[in-house]
This record gives C-alpha cells, structure tokens and sequence, in this order.
C-alpha cells in the first residue's frame, strides 16, 4: 500500500500494521456521498464497510481525517505525462513515470493511450502494457487509432492512418489473452462491415471517434457493438438543426461518452447542455487526454512538432489546441465549480462511469467490500490532500 501524503496523513505507519481504519469526513463511494461511513483496510483492499462510531472498536489503528474520500480516478485517455509520451516511449518505464506523475493527483488507474502510429509502435506498446498491467496504475490500453478519418483527424498524423487489416486484430487478440481491457477508437465509416462486431469478439471495447459518420452509420455501429464515444464534441461530426451527427446520435444513446472538461475543448455551456440532454448521465466519462506536460516540462514533441502549454492550453505552432493539459482531480472541480455539475455526478464521471465502461466495477470506481483501497482524498476545495494506491510504487 503505497500513501501519498500532500497535506493530511494517519497518526501510524502503514507499513506497519495489517490492519487499519479510514474514517473520512464524508465518502463517496462510487454511487452516493455518505457521512459517517468508515472503511476497514487489509492488504490494499477494502474488507468492510461500517458506520463511522465502528471504526477501531476491533483495535486496529484509525485514521480520522476531514477530507471527503473517494475512489482513485480512472482516467481511460492519458497520452502522457511527467515528461514521457507513450508514442514516442512505449516502454515499461516510461509507463511507470506516466503513472506517477498522475496518482500524485488522484488518479489511481489509466489506460495509457496510442495514438495512431505506425505499426512497430502499436506492436511495442502492446508489449509494454502487457508487462506493466497491474502496475503503476496501467489497467489496460486505449488504441486511439489508426483506423480513423483523415478529415477529422485533429493532431493525429495522417501519414499513419491505414485500413484496418489482420495485424491490428492480431495486437488485439494478444492483448486479450494477456488479461489487458482493450479499448479501440475507429471511425466506423472507415472500417468494413462486421469489424467492430469481429472486435467485440475478441473482447475488446469499441469506442467511435475521430470519424465523419453520420447518424445512421454511428447507430450501425451500435448495432455491431461499440459502446462508446472518443471526446465527445472533439474529432466528429456536430449536430445540426437537420443532421444529428455523430455527437446527436451519441446523445441519444446508451453510448458511454468520454468528455474533456478543461473549458478549452468543450465549451462550459454546451458541455452542461450536452449531459443535461442525456437518458443515461451515469454514462457521461471524463476523461484527461492528458500529454507530457502534466507534471512534466512546458512543451514536448509530437510527430516532430513543438507543442507547448500556452495559457493553460496545449497549442502547435499555429496557436491551433494539439492536445490537452490538466488531470482528473483539476477536470472533477471545474464541473463542479464551472459547469455546475453536483458533486456526486462529477466524481462518478471520473470513477463509477470509467469502470463501468471498462466492465472493472468490482475491482475499480467504488469504494465498497472487496474493492481495491485506491483512494483519494480531497479537501473542502476538491485538491488532492492525500491518495492511497495499491499498485503503485511511487
């Protein structure tokens, strides 16, 4: 069990007890906030559950704190971070400083994210992944690309976006019988009929993004399987007064939609419209799509390109947004604080929804009996105060 103490840390050590008490303030725990609940933790685990006047009463030690604890976020979108671009570093160790430098703001478990390459790239960070899951927060991979449009291609490299053909759907299959959930973004315009259902097959989970479907093609493809948007908004076609687009019909859907929420790549107002509009809120999933500079330097290179964090904002040479820069605990407060978003529904977006997705809801996004003890807790200001991590060495 590795803490991370920022500005609040337990009276014991835990590494030396086998046994302990969290008792926060409040809790959420993946469903609802709660007062006066403590959780009992053996072994990076969560072994009970218990009103708050229970913790200790069995004589393992207790820490009380004012924070508001919950689950770790799930982030299934992170390019980079601390320096370290998975593209361009798609190895065991550049996974491990990615990871880092995100948990020490909350976020517990990642999909490190390829965005499209050339195939020797995919191949590699297949293999990275494979030998860091279940390690410094990697719970699976996000393939963003290649098989997408060239015309809403937004950063992605089109001299690397190709048909889809067997090698892709070999990386898949070997990522799958290594145990690691697999989420692919394809434009499903772009791919012949019966791939997302061949995709699903394998195990993996479909996600439409940076394509120039129609409606009518984004309902096929939910016909075949895919369950889910890539950054709603971002890399697709709009909704307009008589074309729903791809963002019309992803609204009107059971499709998980991943969303940005750094004010930059969705606008506030439309972002609250947009979750408003929805029959399923609870499949409304925020993401990062963080880059290098998260926690790292102020620029970094993509596809031979400078990009560089310009007023809070990722921008290339033209001033045009090439990415995103902030986290899950910063993109949890601005929906509550900027959109309006109530509490619970912004820490679900970020933990609750993500595993859901990703079919990890009895090991990730909740806070309950047998679930890991990822934990973060976060101050009256929504800050990271301290976060508990069971997979990550830091």
């Amino acid at each position: 069990m590795t803490l991370l103490s920022l500005a609040d840390r337990p009276p014991f050590d835990l590494d030396e007890v086998d046994a302990w008490w969290l008792s926060p303030n409040r809790l959420f725990d993946g469903e609802m906030l709660r007062n006066g609940t403590a959780l009992r933790i053996e072994a990076g685990r969560i072994a009970a559950v218990r009103p708050g006047s229970e913790a200790g009463v069995d004589g393992a030690p207790v820490w009380r704190t004012a924070c508001l604890a919950a689950p770790g976020f799930f982030d299934v979108q992170i390019n980079g971070g601390g320096g370290v671009l998975f593209n361009t570093t798609p190895t065991v160790e550049g996974l491990e400083r990615i990871g880092a430098a995100h948990c020490a703001t909350g976020t517990t478990a990642f999909l490190p994210t390829l965005i499209t390459d050339a195939a020797e790239v995919m191949d590699r960070a297949a293999d990275a992944a494979i030998a860091a899951f279940g390690r410094f927060g990697v719970a699976g991979i996000h393939l963003e690309g290649p098989h997408i449009s060239v015309e809403r291609k937004g950063a992605h490299n089109p001299a690397f976006i190709r048909p889809i053909d067997e090698r892709t759907f070999s990386v898949v299959e070997r990522l799958r019988h290594a145990g690691l959930p697999v989420l692919l973004t394809l434009a499903p315009e772009c791919v012949p009929q019966g791939t997302i259902a061949r995709l699903c097959a394998l195990g993996a989970l479909v996600s439409l993004g940076h394509t120039a479907a129609d409606a009518a093609t984004v309902r096929s493809a939910i016909a075949e399987g895919a369950s889910a948007v890539t950054h709603l908004f971002n890399g697709m076609t709009p909704m307009t007064s008589r074309a729903p687009g791809v963002v019309g019909a992803a609204l009107d859907s059971d499709l998980y939609c991943g969303f940005i929420a750094d004010g930059h790549h969705i606008d506030d107002t439309v972002l609250r419209l947009a979750i408003r509009a929805r029959s399923r809120r609870d499949r409304m999933v925020l993401v990062s799509d963080a880059m290098p500079t998260w926690n790292g330097p102020d620029q970094f290179e993509l596809y031979g390109e400078t990009i560089r964090v310009v007023d809070g904002k990722l921008v290339n040479r033209l001033g045009s947004l090439a990415g995103v820069h902030i986290d899950m605990a910063s993109s949890v407060r601005r929906l509550v604080e900027d959109v309006g978003l109530p509490l619970e529904e912004a820490l679900a977006s970020a933990t609750a929804a993500p595993a859901a997705l990703m079919r990890l809801s009895q090991e990730i996004g909740r806070l309950g009996e047998g679930a890991r003890a990822d934990i973060v807790l976060l101050g009256s200001d929504l800050a990271p105060r301290a976060v508990l991590s069971s997979q990550i060495d830091l």
